[in-house]
């Protein structure tokens, strides 16, 4: 049975440890600008995986790989030795694809906005195709024919009215 909460304050003290190893100790020429941004550990606490960042092209990327590789020994030296745990875990490097997937989402909502920016300017200038107001409302017929407003309307009820009353003579007898 695995201790999560301990495999992860695990993890956070070996990105700790390994972040100020890499600043303190670590002196390779080929290490660029490199970001310690997590870290986990396997639930037997064998195992850890590092990720990181380089900030520079990709000649600066394989290079800083290279030097986490070699010196992955002396990381792991040291892990162990401020961790005090029975077993230290191996490490593995691994680069973070975070900054990579953040740019290309923001490549893709500038996309968005000029995508919307060129429909807005479209439909300034716009008009309906037909009427602004496309529904019929009720009581417009009978404007149309010319005679009074719901003049109409209450003929119509009248002569239901009258065939009410028929309907109701023709019951009774």
């Amino acid at each position: 049975m695995t201790d999560t909460a301990r495999a992860r304050k695990l993890a956070d003290r070996i990105r700790v440890v390994v972040a100020e190893t890499l600043d303190r100790r670590i002196k390779d020429p080929r290490l660029g600008f490199v970001t310690i941004t997590d870290t986990r550990v396997t639930g037997d606490l064998r195992e850890a995986t590092v990720f990181y960042t380089v900030f520079g092209d990709e000649t600066e990327r394989e290079a800083s790989a290279a030097a986490l590789e070699s010196a992955k020994g002396v990381l792991r030296s040291e892990v162990g030795r401020q961790t005090g745990v029975r077993y230290t875990p191996s490490l593995t490097f691994v680069l973070d694809a975070v900054p990579d997937n953040a740019r290309t989402i923001d490549d893709l909502l500038a996309k968005a906005r000029a995508a919307d920016e060129q429909v807005r300017s479209t439909a300034a200038g716009a008009k309906y195709a037909g009427e602004a107001d496309p529904y019929r409302v009720p009581g417009e017929d009978a404007d149309d024919e010319g005679g009074e407003p719901g003049a109409a309307a209450s003929e119509a009820s009248a002569s239901d009215a009258s065939a009410d009353v028929a309907a109701d003579k023709d019951r009774d007898s």
